[in-house]
């Protein structure tokens, strides 16, 4: 277990970087993106840990034009796979070609590289294609490579999955199984905005405008940043209450709370936790600080555990969402005084 202690001038100075890039990053998103401070915050998480982000939302929020932006602000590699129903796995990791050589007149077989050898993809609406093709990320997400004919090509680091999905229409859509959904980090919710932020999009959107986006932050930078994460210190009471609170939500636990064995039927798995304190870590760098806090474990809950907890029908009859639940669970799980 971690355990408390001051940074080292290269930790601090590594703190004041990210501060300034992340500063830099909001300014730049803000020529575009209205009131989403705390999904670029979850967006810019996943990224400072290395994992990939879900964002859901119904149509029209903005999902797409932030990943799109916050692309443009990186000095990064993007690409967008626009899923559809006859999408095939080779159109995302690529497929091999016959070519021949005009110098020999030789043929071979040339592996050419799809859209996912990219450090930023966006797996716009994930959920309109079939499972197969679904699946076609599952390595590159977890292992960083891509095996095609039976030939291993490794991924380029930094290397990000945003996918987005809309959770309105059933109709043509395919649900990703929970064992894929674990996949991702957080599950982000854009909601509507408030009137007045609506009325600036409105009036910027329909006047003419020209925005120049200035790329901020480098691939090499990320990769630093990453390792500081995994260098913050972490109480034992804070990595504790995160176990708790994860356990808390499975129905199977001794003792389990009512509710959750009356609402879920699997709760959130070991890869919560780990996201929960990673999270943490990078929040409390975000904000400057250099140790991870209950707070941070508090206001990651939702994003990290609301596609991990599987409720059953009772949930469903009485319109339960997972929110919810884990709203009720912060409110049970007794909070350790030693890591406010």
């Amino acid at each position: 277990m971690e355990t408390q202690s001051q940074p080292v001038v290269d930790d601090a100075a590594g703190v004041e970087k990210l501060k300034r890039s992340y500063s830099r990053i909001l300014q730049e998103l803000r020529k575009v993106i209205v009131a989403q401070d705390a999904v670029v915050e979850q967006v810019m998480i996943s990224m400072m840990v290395g994992a990939h982000a879900m964002i859901t939302g119904v149509p029209g929020l903005a999902k797409t034009l932030l990943i799109k932006t916050l692309a443009s602000v990186l000095d990064l590699r993007f690409k967008r796979i626009q899923f559809t129903p006859d999408l095939m796995p080779a159109d995302i990791t690529g497929t091999d070609i016959i070519q021949e050589d005009v110098t020999t007149g030789r043929r071979e077989l040339v592996f050419v590289k799809g859209p996912i050898f990219a450090n930023i993809l966006l797996a716009d609406e994930i959920n309109r294609t079939p499972p197969k093709t679904q699946a076609a990320l599952l390595e590159a997400m977890e292992e960083l490579q891509v095996t095609v004919q039976g030939q291993t090509y490794l991924m380029d680091r930094p290397f990000f999955v945003l996918a987005t999905q809309n959770p309105i229409e059933l109709e043509g859509t395919y649900p990703l199984p929970e064992a894929q959904l674990d996949r991702f980090m957080f599950n982000i919710i854009i909601d509507y905005l408030d009137k007045e932020d609506e009325l600036k999009v409105v009036t910027a959107t329909t006047a003419n405008q020209q925005i120049d986006i200035v790329r901020t932050v480098t691939g090499e930078d990320i990769l630093e940043y990453q390792t500081l994460v995994r260098r913050v210190p972490v109480p034992e009471s804070v990595a504790r209450y995160a176990v708790s609170l994860v356990r808390a939500s499975r129905p199977e636990q001794n003792g389990g709370l009512g509710f959750i064995r009356e609402w879920v039927n699997w709760g959130a798995s070991l890869r919560a936790c780990q996201y929960l304190i990673l999270g943490a870590k990078a929040r409390a760098l975000l904000n400057g600080r250099f140790n991870a806090s209950i707070e941070d474990i508090q206001a990651l809950a939702y994003p990290v555990m609301r596609h991990r907890i599987l409720t059953n029908f009772h949930a469903e009859s009485q319109r339960v969402t997972r929110d919810e639940i884990i709203r009720k669970l912060l409110e049970a799980v007794p909070v350790p005084k030693s890591g406010l």
